[in-house]
């Protein structure tokens, strides 16, 4: 292998490859891939701390450079920066096997705490540990994909176990929060409010109306605006904890 290799294989050990097809031809640019996030962010904009290597490629492992007369037909430029940069920003990252890996171990172990913390076993009323529920996503075969939110796949898996005969029987937890307006507004929509709670504890009409309700932590955000704007902001919707449904 000449030196010149040697010093690319070198130099590409731990390469972050973005990647895109223009004119009927792939071009590929070797970057450090956090480099890459900035750069799109607009908090790094020099080039030559994004790139590996200053170059267009079709293959970046095999060290294929892309002619020139390929990229600047393709683009419509013979400005390489400006070629690299478009390719930079509209560009598909990719990433080595050994990273995605890290990466899809690491979301698959965010999205078993998450449904830890959403969820009880019905029949004890205490969670169940992480590893219990990376055990059920194994015997589930539950596949974690990249593109998705740690969140929705968490609600996905918990729609799987709530299942009857599932192999990790899981119960979502509620939300207890505490709910006061003046009893003016209240008493137009308080009607719409509690459309959107689960159960209520207590109930008080005074000055104010209170309500202490347990609703499901995605009504959260829903009762929280409709207080606010129907109580012009002078009403407020406080947590009190979880618990179980």
């Amino acid at each position: 292998m000449s030196r010149s290799k040697l010093a690319h294989t070198a130099r590409l050990t731990n390469v972050s490859i973005v990647k895109m097809k223009k004119g009927g031809k792939r071009f590929e640019i070797a970057c450090y891939k956090n480099k890459v996030t900035e750069f799109r962010s607009g908090v790094e904009t020099d080039l030559s701390e994004v790139l590996q290597i200053e170059q267009i490629f079709t293959n970046v492992p095999k060290g294929q450079v892309a002619k020139r007369d390929d990229w600047t037909k393709a683009f419509g430029s013979d400005d390489m920066n400006k070629v690299i940069e478009e390719i930079l920003r509209k560009g598909e990252l990719q990433v080595n096997n050994l990273e995605r890996g890290a990466q899809l171990a690491s979301l698959s172990r965010e999205i078993a705490t998450l449904v830890t913390e959403m969820t009880v076993d019905p029949a004890t009323q205490r969670k169940h540990t992480v590893g219990m529920v990376e055990k059920a996503m194994t015997e589930l075969g539950f596949s974690t994909k990249a593109e998705k939110t740690a969140k929705a796949q968490a609600l996905d898996l918990i729609r799987q176990l709530s299942q009857p005969g599932s192999v990790l029987p899981v119960q979502r937890v509620r939300m207890r929060v505490r709910i006061t307006m003046p009893s003016k507004d209240a008493k137009r929509v308080k009607d719409k409010v509690l459309a959107l709670v689960d159960e209520t504890e207590e109930e008080d009409m005074d000055a104010e109306w209170e309500a202490i309700v347990k609703i499901s932590p995605s009504a959260f955000r829903a009762i929280t605006d409709l207080v606010n704007e129907e109580s012009k902001g002078k009403g407020r919707v406080e947590s009190m904890g979880n618990v179980a449904a």
